[in-house]
């Protein structure tokens, strides 16, 4: 079965939740990328919407059955003008965690396209199991 990872702060903060009171769900809505899973029968498709990232900024890491996508951009722009200078720096991180148990692992495919990353994960053939019937001694 394929479900995001969800990791909670369990560690009391010294300021507490005052940023989020401040600043109500803005910070947060920056945290990670768009993502939707569709059940195609055989296979989920996930796609993570990452826009402006370069296919080289993407890595996906599968370690056991967690499944890891990561994208880090850095962007310098340093420009002199007589005696104007510009300098403006950018970066962006997101990482997201799928627990992808059930997924034929070694089958996985990625493309990325306009700005979309799409993930086939067919899922693991399950074998009928026969009933069992177990006596009572």
């Amino acid at each position: 079965m394929l479900r995001p990872m969800l990791f909670e702060q369990t560690q009391p903060s010294f300021f507490g939740n005052m940023y989020k009171d401040f600043f109500g769900n803005l910070l947060s809505s920056f945290d990670n990328y768009n993502t939707d899973v569709i059940d195609k029968g055989d296979h989920y498709l996930l796609q993570a919407e990452l826009p402006g990232f370069a296919k080289e900024e993407i890595n996906i890491d599968l370690d056991n059955d967690l499944l890891k996508i990561t994208a880090n951009h850095k962007e310098e722009i340093n420009e002199e003008k007589d005696n104007f200078i510009r300098q403006e720096r950018h970066y962006n991180s997101y990482s997201r965690s799928f627990h992808v148990s059930g997924i034929a692992k070694e089958n996985i495919t990625a493309a990325y396209n306009n700005g979309i990353l799409e993930l086939k994960l067919p899922k693991e053939a399950i074998e009928a199991s026969e009933t069992k019937r177990i006596d009572i001694k």
